[in-house]
């Protein structure tokens, strides 16, 4: 499909499937968000360590690791619409499962139910991501993945808020409603994607030889992950999202256990903060959204990268030698919020840019960087056997560090 060089966002033709589609969002977001939530509930309900209770981000990542390329090989075969009404599937019996999990109340009926979810949540990314940066001018991809974003933020915004208060001031609450509750949600909007008609849009770099490497001969899905592995600008990209995984999942997943084990604030108090936190993120995601229809979106990437670097070092630095108030340290934290807003679809988009045919399996293996939430445990474990609580910043500081640097690359060509 073919696009006249354009500012805006998606054309007519496309106003419905991207309304749909950018629903997806706002429901992988408050599904990742709760796991901040259970990390220090299910602390305080199991009487299990930090380190043990990292575990539900452990193995909620490790399912898009596992499944992100069985997902892209699905979607290269039956196409978007098939790929998210099969994720939408999965969230939802995931979602279920809690109801027998909550009956027994031991973490590992609870790490199933969260795998099942994982699954779920990869079909749906996997999907909706490029998905979203074909339904419209290819100049105005990067701004408007990054408005499909923000109702991510928005979702992982509200979550915190909702769930935290919840399970933070109710002695007997049951971790089970919440998932309930989206289950239900969840197969409706499945059904509402059963039932629509979601065009298949090849990139522009797609023709009759889609199926053809270099050489003339042809490839399947396999082939296309080989041509990508030789694809140096590729695997920076993929390095550099990996690397924002690690630094974003890990301080959201520590931010309620930090605030807390500091004595800054009570943890129902910690969930509202990151909740707000999370919505100054979802601001970040508009606003960047808007001026990359002006700026560059490397520029963009390049600036936003430092601005993370300075936030955390400034954050580790003040913290370990107590020369910052609390409310400045917790601001920094809020404004690193802002900073990586646009982090993820800026370097998703950038790094699918040009791909033509190898689009969808660059996709899924992107989609496999998640498992970067796994940093929580070596956060948690530096936690744990250190005895400090500031020193595994260290981690998200070297993850900023190398998506400016990714940028960097891109700014200078």
């Amino acid at each position: 499909m073919q696009h006249k060089k354009s500012n805006s966002l998606t054309s007519k033709q496309y106003l419905v499937p991207f309304i749909l589609i950018t629903s997806l969002f706002f429901l992988w977001g408050f599904a990742r968000a709760i796991l901040d939530v259970l990390n220090k509930h299910f602390q305080n309900e199991l009487n299990i360590s930090l380190t043990e209770s990292s575990m539900i981000q452990v193995i909620t990542y490790l399912g898009y690791f596992i499944m992100a390329l069985p997902a892209g090989l699905f979607i290269n075969r039956f196409g978007y619409r098939r790929g998210v009404v099969t994720g939408l599937l999965l969230y939802a019996a995931g979602a279920f499962l809690f109801i027998p999990s909550s009956a027994y109340n031991v973490l590992g009926g609870y790490l199933v139910a969260l795998f099942v979810i994982a699954c779920g949540l990869t079909f749906l990314e996997t999907s909706a991501n490029p998905y979203a940066t074909e339904l419209g001018p290819k100049e105005t991809a990067t701004s408007r993945l990054n408005l499909a974003q923000s109702f991510n933020g928005m979702g992982s915004a509200l979550a915190p808020a909702i769930v935290g208060a919840f399970l933070f001031t109710s002695a007997d609450a049951d971790v089970s409603m919440p998932y309930i509750v989206m289950g239900i949600v969840v197969l409706v909007v499945a059904l509402i994607f059963y039932n629509s008609r979601l065009p298949e849009i090849k990139g522009e770099d797609e023709d009759q030889n889609e199926n053809e490497d270099e050489k003339g001969k042809a490839v399947d899905g396999i082939g296309n992950l080989k041509l990508l592995m030789h694809n140096k600008l590729f695997l920076f990209g993929l390095a550099a999202l990996l690397a924002y995984e690690v630094a974003e999942i890990s301080i959201n997943s520590y931010f309620i256990n930090f605030t807390t084990g500091m004595n800054w604030i009570e943890a129902d108090m910690a969930s509202y903060i990151l909740s707000f936190s999370l919505f100054i993120f979802m601001g970040g995601r508009f606003v960047g959204s808007w001026i990359m229809r002006k700026i560059a979106a490397e520029k963009m990437l390049l600036w936003c990268g430092i601005g993370s670097v300075v936030c955390i070092a400034a954050l580790l630095c003040g913290t370990t030698f107590g020369v910052l108030p609390v409310w400045l340290s917790i601001a920094l934290i809020m404004a690193n919020y802002f900073c990586e807003a646009i982090m993820f679809p800026t370097i998703f988009s950038l790094t699918l840019r040009g791909l033509g045919n190898l689009t969808k399996s660059a996709s899924s293996v992107l989609m496999m960087t998640p498992v970067g939430g796994c940093g929580f445990l070596l956060m948690a474990w530096l936690a744990d056997v250190s005895g400090s609580l500031i020193i595994p910043f260290i981690i998200p500081l070297i993850g900023y560090a190398i998506v400016a640097l990714f940028a960097r690359k891109l700014v200078k060509g």
